[in-house]
């Protein structure tokens, strides 16, 4: 069954019978809890070419999708999607209305207020009770922070947008309890569309009002995308900030590295190995095939299911040399963390960003940081979309 379980002593690795296929075959059909049983590409190269291949489509929709909805749940030709998970052209279209905010040079001008806010956290923290949970301490509210200000969110409403993403990103909630978060969210967005109508600011959602006004927007997809971009832009960093930080706490020649240098090239490198070797989307990257496509000797026909499993692809042994070994002075960006193609993450300049600050800093300012329990009793997301942990005690 994908995408499988962890092992308990291996909690940073990926589930073993998915490891066990990689090194079987380039392709394997595996099932899903609905029943569905699409191709599962184990090897990186294969999977890049995927991504890249415009005869394979994002869009749930299609028959043949590998959805991780249950069997029989509807979803309709007519139902609203977000334009991750459209294709070309409509998908170009509407993220380029999104692209500025996110480009290398705009993310570069936020890292002293991101650094900003890393610190005052860290001050909070050891200041604060000791020992602490690191995720509703720190982890959460970096991101949480960033991704307010830059969209023109108000930070209050933290709880609310937490609460509601949290279910829908666990796997064992039900569709309808899925449907009322999502709605609740979207409600939640359209009204500050509505506000930024009235009064705009200079915030990424007031931009994409300025499209609404040019006709070239609905306010129905600008809703849309300020969820995707609320939920993406906390959830995903949040969760690599709590697992790297545990990660770099159980390889403490790792953590050494950072933590006794302040070189900057070491630290990004720092970041792009972790990115690898955790691997927090492990549900893979889901598409189906619009045409019969040879790959690997083999042929997906047409209307087939895919899925591309970036935690096997980020282990692959012919890219990546003694792959299940975390080193931080590994130095190599090919990871596909944040995807490949025309869908690769919008975000991950300042998601790179964000770790930066934070690996880069925390375990300097708080040298002693240790856990405060046992790795057995941490509570890792098993049963969610995104990989990571939901407590991370720890102490100085």
């Amino acid at each position: 069954m994908f995408p499988g379980t962890r092992a308990a002593r291996c909690p940073f690795d990926p589930p073993p019978a998915i490891q066990a296929l990689q090194e079987q075959t380039p392709l394997a059909r595996v099932r899903l809890p609905n029943g569905m049983t699409p191709w599962l590409v184990t090897r990186y190269a294969d999977q890049k070419a995927l991504l890249a291949d415009p005869r394979v489509s994002s869009d749930p929709r299609r028959p043949g999708f590998p959805s991780p909805l249950p069997s029989g749940h509807p979803r309709g030709e007519g139902a609203p999607i977000s334009f991750i998970l459209m294709d070309d052209p409509e998908h170009a279209r509407l993220r380029r209305m999104v692209t500025a905010p996110f480009t290398i040079k705009r993310v570069e001008a936020m890292r002293a207020g991101v650094q900003q806010v890393v610190d005052e956290l860290i001050d909070a923290m050891l200041a604060g009770p000791n020992p602490v949970d690191l995720v509703t301490a720190f982890a959460l509210p970096v991101p949480s922070l960033v991704i307010c200000r830059l969209l023109g969110v108000p930070y209050s409403d933290h709880g609310f947008f937490q609460d509601n993403s949290n279910v829908l990103i666990n796997r064992e909630t039900t569709p309808e309890e899925k449907a009322a978060a999502s709605k609740a969210l979207f409600g939640y967005l359209d009204d500050l569309i509505g506000e930024k109508l009235a009064r705009p600011g200079d915030d990424l959602l007031s931009g994409l009002v300025g499209r609404i006004e040019a006709g070239e927007l609905t306010r129905h997809d600008a809703a849309q995308m300020g969820v995707l971009m609320l939920i993406a832009g906390h959830e995903t960093t949040a969760n690599m900030i709590a697992l790297g930080t545990l990660a770099l706490l159980e390889h403490p020649d790792q953590l050494a590295l950072l933590r006794e240098s302040s070189d900057e090239k070491l630290v990004a490198s720092a970041v792009e190995e972790l990115l690898r070797y955790l691997h927090i989307t492990h549900n893979g990257r889901r598409r189906t095939a619009l045409e019969d496509i040879e790959i690997a000797g083999q042929v997906i026909r047409a209307g087939e299911g895919i899925i591309m499993a970036n935690d096997i692809a980020n282990r692959d042994p012919s890219v990546f040399a003694d792959p299940d070994r975390l080193d931080l002075a590994r130095d190599d960006r090919r990871h596909l963390a944040f995807g490949f193609g025309v869908h690769q993450c919008l975000g991950q300049p300042l998601a790179r960003m964000e770790l930066q600050v934070v690996y880069g800093t925390l375990y300097r300012r708080i040298p002693t940081l240790r856990l405060a329990a046992d790795l057995a009793d941490i509570p890792f997301k098993h049963d969610g979309s995104v990989y990571g942990v939901y407590e991370l005690p720890v102490t100085w």
